[in-house]
């Protein structure tokens, strides 16, 4: 069992910059990639970003290309997701999630998300 929880969330105006982070506790972390997908109000749960167990391979939605950079801490069993130019477009829940296989569609295990607004 992995337990996940986020916490960075709030509002931001738009041009903005927040951080969200993942603590993860449990089973080793370092032998999950991690992710992070969003849902907003009325739409379905999408994909933003993940990395690999090691840290040395990320990749992300093309909504966020060059906005966002996910990155994590193993020794702190933490992930990151550092979010910059953020738009309106960007409120969401942010949900970070763990899974054995990097680059898999599946994951095993998701955190209770954390709220961003992102105000115009």
């Amino acid at each position: 069992q992995v337990l996940l929880v986020e916490s960075g969330g709030g509002l931001v105006q738009a041009g903005g910059s927040l951080r969200l982070s993942c603590a993860a506790s449990g089973r080793t972390f370092s032998n999950y990639a991690m992710g992070w997908f969003r849902q907003a109000p009325g739409k379905e749960r999408e994909f933003v970003a993940a990395i690999r167990w090691s840290g040395n391979s990320t990749y992300y939605a093309d909504s966020v290309k060059g906005r966002f950079t996910i990155s994590r801490d193993n020794a702190k069993n933490t992930v990151y997701l550092t979010m910059n130019s953020l738009k309106p477009e960007d409120t969401a829940v942010y949900y970070c999630a763990a899974q054995r296989d990097y680059g898999g569609v599946m994951y095993d295990y998701w955190g209770q998300g954390t709220q961003v607004t992102v105000s115009s």
